[in-house]
């Protein structure tokens, strides 16, 4: 039974991502924000198995969470595929104190990343200059989910990488 949970771990916490995207927990947010999810696993998957392997989980997380939002004409699908390519990208580093404050400030570039592309779509969508102003405050949104994104990047991402490390297995 534990063998079996240890190669299927990257599977269980794949799942995991948009049961907590659902969930939507109050005590982890701030300002009615919350992390960015998906980069939290895509990041320590995409160092460990490359670019191609974090477009394609970019895809699914990106095709799972657009099935689960309300807005249909917006996707999540480019900022997580482009944050999948340049996580893989990343070198492994083998400094363990600055490995866990770069996963922070990859996480916040890559959330701003997202943040910034979805953004832009929702003022393509509705755009005039009458409204224009209105988006003002997507700026603060973006921000603090940064923010967030980039202060749990370090405790969840370190020990997802070790976990998908020790499984020794793609899925």
């Amino acid at each position: 039974m534990n063998k079996f949970f240890k190669k299927k771990s990257s599977l269980i916490f794949f799942i995991f991502v948009p049961i907590i995207f659902l969930w939507h927990p109050n005590w982890l947010g701030f300002l009615g924000v919350q992390p960015y999810w998906p980069l939290f696993w895509l990041l320590p998957w995409s160092m460990i198995y490359g670019s191609i392997n974090g477009i394609i989980y970019g895809l699914f997380f990106g095709l799972i969470l657009d099935s689960l939002t309300i807005n249909s004409n917006l996707t999540q699908i480019p900022g997580l595929i482009l944050c999948g390519f340049l996580f893989g990208r990343i070198k492994v580093h083998s400094d363990i104190l600055l490995g866990h404050f770069r996963y922070g400030l990859i996480c916040s570039f890559g959330s701003f990343l997202c943040g910034v592309l979805y953004s832009l779509q929702i003022l393509i969508q509705n755009f005039s200059n009458s409204t224009f102003l209105l988006f003002i405050p997507s700026v603060q949104n973006i921000l603090t989910e940064v923010f967030l994104t980039g202060f749990f990047a370090p405790i969840i991402c370190s020990q997802l990488f070790r976990v998908f490390k020790l499984s020794g297995r793609k899925v």
